[in-house]
């Protein structure tokens, strides 16, 4: 009997959207999925570009400039899904959290962009494999090695760092106010 009124207990508590709500959040999804696609287009355009016409093009071989894409769309698909959510925080807030003051979200978009370098940098690096792989096997590499490079940044603890508002709430390592425990 405990479990049955556990399930009507929080499902009376969850208010309902009405239609504007939907129409809103569907107009924001699609904003947050226009943003991300025209950044990794982005992306993918200021790689190339730094490929081809750029000091840095001598030190990117021919089999490596799929590195470079792989990176460009990373880091500009990354930056273009996460800017505006973080702008629309500012806003309106999460379901619990009052809206995102200036100052931290300012933090927060500098800690994207950070993030987008260090996907960049990690595609150059990347990139030098091409000097001893064919252009498929080099491929393969950047897609796990760029795919993959975040994961050690998201076991950080930021918290411990200072960082813990800026980049815990992006890996959902936040908790809630009421479950805050004096360390």
């Amino acid at each position: 009997m405990p479990d049955a009124s556990r399930n009507e207990g929080s499902t009376a508590q969850r208010p309902q959207r009405s239609r504007l709500g939907n129409i809103l959040f569907g107009v924001g999804a699609l904003a947050v999925l226009a943003t991300m696609t025209l950044g990794a287009f982005a992306g993918v355009l200021f790689m190339s570009k730094l490929a081809d016409a750029s000091p840095f093009s001598a030190m990117v071989p021919d089999h490596g400039h799929t590195a470079l894409v792989v990176g460009g769309i990373a880091a500009g698909g990354v930056i273009g899904l996460t800017l505006p959510t973080i702008l629309f925080g500012m806003v309106r807030g999460g379901d619990q959290e009052r809206p995102v003051g200036p100052r931290s979200a300012l933090l927060k978009v500098l800690a994207l962009i950070l993030f987008g370098v260090y996907l960049l940098v990690g595609s150059i690096v990347v990139s030098q494999v091409g000097w001893i792989f064919p252009q498929g096997v080099t491929t393969l590499v950047a897609v796990f090695a760029i795919g993959f490079s975040w994961m050690p940044l998201a076991m950080v603890p930021w918290e411990k760092v200072g960082l813990g508002g800026v980049v815990g709430d992006r890996f959902g390592s936040h908790r809630s106010s009421g479950s805050q425990q004096a360390d």
